[in-house]
């Protein structure tokens, strides 16, 4: 196994401009790294003032870069509506070439970024919207006649034009069994809040009960000064670095990219 390294983004404050993703993303390219993935979020608490949107800044990757992985890191799917959402994947896949990633999760009310908005709070309610809303998502990408009635109705057979290959990838954290559970049916398991790289053994025995395809990314995202190859050693298929989320000094994100991976 080969392990990539990416970085991963947070679009706030002295980031919170499209323009500057792209640039930082094409300097990353030509510094070696394999992905660049943004942040999706309205709210951070008190100390971010400005963000921006993680697609608009995606579009901009995509046009910026030739090789490089990217996505939304994470996309929280029970806010959005999964046929709007397929849409704007199936776009950025042709856009880039088919170098785009889908992160999804629960996402966190932890500063009201979904009671703030209305939007749905308890994280029990939201796990049930997540499922619903991948079975109608994956349907529409594949091509697949799509007639549903759950948490996001589909009033009769829509069929969209099958995309461009979009691989998934499910966050959750790490103890958890669900999210473990539901990113096994699909490409990859983005480990938050891991305490040292020894826990991602307990990661792959959980995972090989489940039986994930062959292929099957297991994400960590690191501090910029932490060292990857313990990570590495211990079958982490995509080590990032993590750029953010507070006091961000454009001079230090450039010479942290700068550096390579």
């Amino acid at each position: 196994m080969t392990t990539r390294r990416g970085l991963f983004v947070a679009p706030f404050d002295a980031l919170a401009d499209p323009r500057l993703i792209g640039d930082l993303a094409a300097e990353a390219e030509a510094a070696g790294w394999d992905g660049f993935f943004v942040w999706d979020h309205l709210l951070y608490g008190e100390r971010v003032t400005d963000i921006a949107d993680p697609w608009t800044c995606c579009a901009a990757i995509a046009m910026r870069t030739e090789r490089m992985v990217f996505g939304p890191m994470v996309t929280p799917l029970p806010r959005r509506r999964p046929q709007v959402l397929a849409r704007q994947a199936s776009s950025l896949a042709v856009l880039s070439g088919e170098r785009f990633v889908l992160g999804l999760g629960l996402g966190d009310d932890w500063v009201g970024e979904f009671s703030a908005f209305g939007d749905e709070a308890d994280p029990k309610v939201r796990g049930r919207m997540l499922d619903d809303g991948l079975a109608v998502l994956t349907g529409l990408l594949s091509g697949e006649a799509v007639d549903h009635d759950g948490e996001h109705h589909v009033a009769r057979d829509v069929r969209f034009r099958p995309a461009p290959r979009v691989p998934i990838w499910l966050a959750g954290r790490f103890g958890n069994r669900a999210p473990l559970r539901r990113a096994a049916a699909y490409d990859g398991f983005f480990v938050i809040g891991l305490d040292g790289p020894g826990d991602l053994d307990t990661v792959s025995e959980l995972l090989a009960a489940h039986e994930p395809a062959p292929g099957f990314d297991v994400v960590v995202d690191l501090q910029p000064d932490q060292d990857p190859a313990p990570w590495v050693d211990r079958g982490a298929s995509w080590v990032l670095t993590r750029i953010g989320p507070f006091d961000l000094d454009l001079d230090d994100v450039r010479r942290t990219i700068a550096g390579g991976p």
